[in-house]
């Protein structure tokens, strides 16, 4: 192992945890969940390490009440809450001795906490029954549990949930698949996971088996669909183990979520959390799924030490959702895939300012969510690839099954990675660093020259229909009979925001663009029908804001209004009966593009 691992992690900028003090090392949550209240409540025990002779555990809480604090010889501590600094919360500081080998918060949470969204029964499928869905990542699970949130400390968890009798609760542990009697549910997470992975949710929801180490979560009314959909989750995580290495947490299920929730998916250990919006009924964006399991070994096994560290997780993650897709559907399928992603890569150097265009950002005194967007993804993913292109395809994939390895359940920061790249790889190619070059993908702003182009014949046939469309050619010449999603929505992109009204109409007219059910080809289109003032899709427009509140699709959609009167006023006006719908992590972005400001409660 390279001297490399032994370098000293940076301090997290966004927590006020010392963990080089005093670390948590097990969680055991005792907790009731309280739907009328909107509150989660109870006690926290944090099991610590003592590294060096510190009198206090600082933990983080945003918004928590804290009732009392006790120390494992079951005296009362002395603690102090300090000062909230808004999205970062305040730290919680407990007097610990040096014997002190645990603490125990009786607390609960506030109902506007930020990872939780509480949905009265018309907003689930079955309309019937609340649920309650958690999102932790990036710092948000100091809203609900005191802990350490920081992504560079790790810990095992159990947890006992109190919940409603006729809902089951789901965690990022080991599972129930159905519901018990009493409605009292026990987890336990052996492996040990940052803060950002913890997970909770409650609701009406059933199980199906998929393979003999996967399944499927939804409501009764999507169940079937979704396991439909994701029947080849056995290949894809068979294919992934093939070549990253053995899959290591037990068992890999997915929970397909109400509407509201602002991910294409959360990777949250053991149960990768979901929107429905991928439930197009032909199979066509399981690649979500592909990016989620990809997670189980980039992000969740090897993970970002602090969110200035985010392409490690995000960047990998997309490169080898890309390779299981190859491995699965095709060379072309995945070249569709790598062209889309280089298309938002370029779209995304416009649009993002340059000191978050490079993958080794500063985000001090930033909430990483505020500045969220794919760059880190894309730039990432296309720097990987370059890697591979470069050294081979067999060297690169020897070096990162050796990396997962290597830094297995650790945190990873962009110096030990390049320390380690260079040591186990690059070291063996005379002259690849300085082809690559590293330093300029990594540090600074752009979109290098020697990013990797993708090569499609599929794409290539797209381009053809849509400039020979855009040239003045008849709608009724495309042939769209066969196109997948990846084909369609690459075909909106090429569409120039000059195109007009009537020749919108025109190709909605061959193509019925505007009431598709299909999420990703939506957002494109739309986009384009805002751009060129094409008011037949207003109400289009409006069922995708209110029906779904998966962040990527509402900002597109929102920014690409806000840029004429018109369009803003319609988007104030849809945004105004949307907002409550919407998760919270949904509701601070948009708000932020729209300048919009939240009425103080009477």
């Amino acid at each position: 192992v390279p001297v490399a691992t032994q370098t000293a992690l940076p301090a997290d900028p966004h927590s006020y945890s010392r963990p080089t003090e005093v670390q948590v090392k097990h969680l055991a949550l005792d907790v009731s969940v309280d739907f009328s209240r909107k509150q989660i409540a109870g006690t926290a025990r944090l099991d610590i390490e003592h590294r060096t002779s510190a009198t206090k555990l600082v933990l983080d809480t945003r918004d928590l009440t804290i009732n009392s604090v006790r120390l494992d010889d079951g005296s009362n501590a002395t603690w102090k809450l300090g000062t909230a600094t808004g999205t970062f919360g305040a730290p919680l500081e407990i007097d610990i001795r040096p014997a002190t080998r645990s603490v125990s918060v009786d607390y609960a949470s506030s109902p506007s906490a930020g990872a939780l969204q509480w949905l009265d029964p018309i907003l689930t499928a079955g309309k019937k029954s609340p649920f309650l869905l958690s999102q932790s990542q990036s710092i948000l699970a100091r809203t609900w549990v005191p802990i350490q949130d920081t992504p560079s400390v790790r810990f095992t968890y159990d947890a006992t949930i109190r919940v409603p009798k006729d809902l089951l609760a789901l965690m990022s542990a080991e599972n129930p698949t159905q519901k018990n009697a009493d409605g009292v549910y026990r987890f336990r997470m052996p492996q040990p996971i940052p803060s950002y992975l913890l997970a909770l949710t409650v609701g009406d929801l059933v199980f199906k088996p998929l393979g003999p180490i996967s399944g499927v979560y939804a409501e009764r009314e999507v169940i079937d669909l979704a396991a439909s959909e994701f029947v080849d989750l056995p290949r894809m995580i068979a294919a992934t183990e093939e070549t990253y290495g053995p899959y290591r947490w037990g068992r890999y299920d997915l929970l397909v979520l109400p509407p509201s929730f602002p991910f294409g998916g959360m990777e949250n250990p053991r149960l990768s959390f979901l929107t429905p919006t991928i439930l197009a009924g032909d199979r066509s964006l399981v690649s979500v799924v592909t990016h989620e399991l990809a997670h189980s070994w980039s992000g969740n096994l090897v993970t970002n030490a602090t969110w200035n560290e985010f392409w490690l997780n995000e960047g990998f993650t997309t490169y080898i959702e890309h390779r299981i897709a190859e491995k699965l559907y095709g060379v072309d399928y995945a070249e569709m895939l790598w062209g889309l992603g280089r298309t938002h890569f370029a779209r995304e150097i416009t649009e993002v300012e340059p000191k978050y265009q490079t993958l080794k950002v500063d985000l001090t005194g930033v909430d990483p969510d505020e500045v969220s967007n794919e760059l880190p993804y894309n730039k990432g993913s296309h720097l990987l690839r370059l890697i591979e292109q470069t050294v081979g395809r067999k060297a690169f994939d020897a070096y990162l099954r050796g990396y997962f390895d290597r830094f297995a359940f650790k945190p990873m920061t962009t110096e030990i990675f390049l320390a380690d790249l260079r040591s186990n790889l690059l070291s063996r190619f005379p002259g690849s660093e300085t082809k690559i070059g590293l330093d300029e993908w990594i540090y600074k702003p752009g979109m290098p020259a020697n990013t990797p182009a993708a090569r499609s014949n599929a794409f290539a046939e797209v381009e053809r229909h849509a400039d020979a469309f855009i040239a003045g050619g008849p709608a009724t010449a495309i042939d769209a009979s066969k196109w997948s999603t990846h084909e369609y929505v690459h075909f909106a992109q090429r569409l120039p925001a000059t195109l007009g009204a009537v020749r919108m109409a025109e190709l909605d007219e061959h193509l019925k663009l505007t009431n598709r059910g299909n999420y990703e080809i939506l957002q494109w289109w739309l986009e384009k029908a805002i751009q060129n003032d094409y008011r037949a899709a207003d109400p289009a427009i409006e069922r995708f804001l209110t029906s779904q509140g998966r962040r990527k699709f509402l900002m597109a959609i929102y920014k690409a209004l806000i840029v004429t009167p018109r369009g803003r006023d319609l988007a104030l006006r849809i945004y105004e009966n949307a907002r409550p719908s919407y998760h919270p992590v949904s509701q601070g972005t948009i708000d932020e593009i729209l300048s919009y400001k939240v009425a103080p409660a009477k």
